[in-house]
């Protein structure tokens, strides 16, 4: 059977690229009519079906099997760890070597615009709420309740931006320009097809694509542990990174390819976080007859408190409105370091507390500007 699931790769596959081609047409278009933040949003959702449907079902066998419970936390933060700690430089490493075809300078920087300081900001409220959730080491329907409610507030803002300007649709793709330019309704309903034939597509074929590879995987003798933390995380990522890295390689739009990635982030810090309680506790009711809260065990905490520190210093770095080569390295030597020896998170996370320690001191000490709220609060004016 594994062998057959192996096979359907070979339709699955084509067909996850195709449904990532589409949405990402569909998000530049839509970035005309709302703002870009907001089509990053619709974006970011389309993409994550596949991680959704991945972390529900572990949930749900953990509700019924508390000892599987693990699994549902490491899915969740292994998919965090690995869209910025492998996601964020690549973006950046496709970007830099696009760049350096046209520029024979040293390795420049993506910069952020001012619009983006919604999708950094947005980071901060979820996480500063999941330490008060590591504090009591659990979480609960209330919990969720209150992520969803941080996830609403993010999208209220990011639908009070202005779309971007009609003189920048040139520089979209030709479908992206063939949407826009619809007539009347036409423009929308186009603008929708391309994500409604993307998501549809996307939900046909993620779960056998998924499967697939899975069998792969488990026919390389991957541990369950490693396929749930990072082989099904970075399938199921897998049409987010499509896009990403289509937007990357065209230069001028890696900011946007790096917003893709920081809102998917967002969504699994709130929404896929959310998910994990309201599953298990409803799952345990129906199979043992009582609702329970998630709660997390030693090893769990320090899961999520790695996740956390890593998210942290992402949001502090982005805080200057811009990514470098430096910032990417780092990232992911230390995203390697963890993947390559698992015994290390401890350190990782002890390097991870070092460095934002640093970038508080040159912050407060040094006046290094932190761009990201000051833009955030204008938007906010607006």
């Amino acid at each position: 059977m594994a062998g057959g699931s192996a096979l359907s790769a070979l339709w699955t596959f084509p067909s996850i690229l195709a449904s990532a081609f589409l949405v990402a047409w569909g998000a530049e278009a839509a970035q005309f009519l709302i703002s870009q933040g907001a089509a990053l949003a619709i974006l970011a959702w389309l993409q994550t079906l596949p991680e959704f449907a991945v972390e529900a079902v572990i949930a749900w066998e953990a509700g019924r099997d508390p000892e599987r419970a693990h699994l549902a936390i490491a899915n969740l933060t292994g998919a965090i760890r690995l869209l910025l700690g492998l996601g964020w430089p690549m973006i950046y490493f496709v970007f830099a070597a696009a760049g350096r075809k046209t520029a024979a300078q040293r390795l420049p920087a993506i910069r952020l615009e001012r619009e983006h300081a919604v999708e950094i900001v947005g980071l901060v409220p979820p996480l500063v709420y999941f330490v008060f959730i590591l504090w009591k080491r659990s979480i609960g329907w209330i919990d969720a309740l209150v992520l969803l409610g941080l996830y609403v507030a993010y999208l209220w803002v990011l639908f009070r931006s202005p779309p971007h300007a009609v003189e920048n649709l040139p520089d979209a793709p030709a479908v992206s320009r063939w949407a826009y330019r619809q007539p009347g309704w036409r423009r929308p309903a186009a603008i929708g097809a391309l994500f409604g034939a993307g998501g549809v597509l996307l939900y046909v074929t993620a779960h056998p694509f998924l499967e697939s590879m899975l069998a792969v995987a488990g026919a390389f003798g991957v541990s369950q542990f490693v396929l749930v933390q990072w082989v099904a995380p970075f399938l199921s990522e897998f049409p987010e990174k499509v896009s990403a890295f289509y937007w990357a390689r065209r230069v001028t739009h890696a900011p946007m390819a790096l917003m893709n990635m920081v809102s998917s982030n967002v969504n699994q810090w709130t929404v896929l976080a959310a998910m994990i309680p309201l599953v298990y506790g409803y799952s345990s009711l129906r199979n043992h007859g009582v609702w329970l809260d998630f709660h997390f065990d030693d090893a769990q905490r320090l899961e999520i408190l790695l996740t956390l520190l890593q998210t942290g210093l992402g949001v502090m770095l982005l805080a200057k409105m811009e990514f470098d080569w430096l910032d990417a390295s780092a990232i992911f030597v230390l995203w390697l370091a963890q993947f390559l020896r698992p015994n290390l998170r401890e350190e990782v996370a002890v390097a991870y507390g070092i460095w934002m320690a640093i970038l508080v001191i040159g912050f407060v000490v040094k006046g290094r500007p932190l761009l990201a709220p000051k833009y955030f609060w204008e938007t906010i004016r607006r």
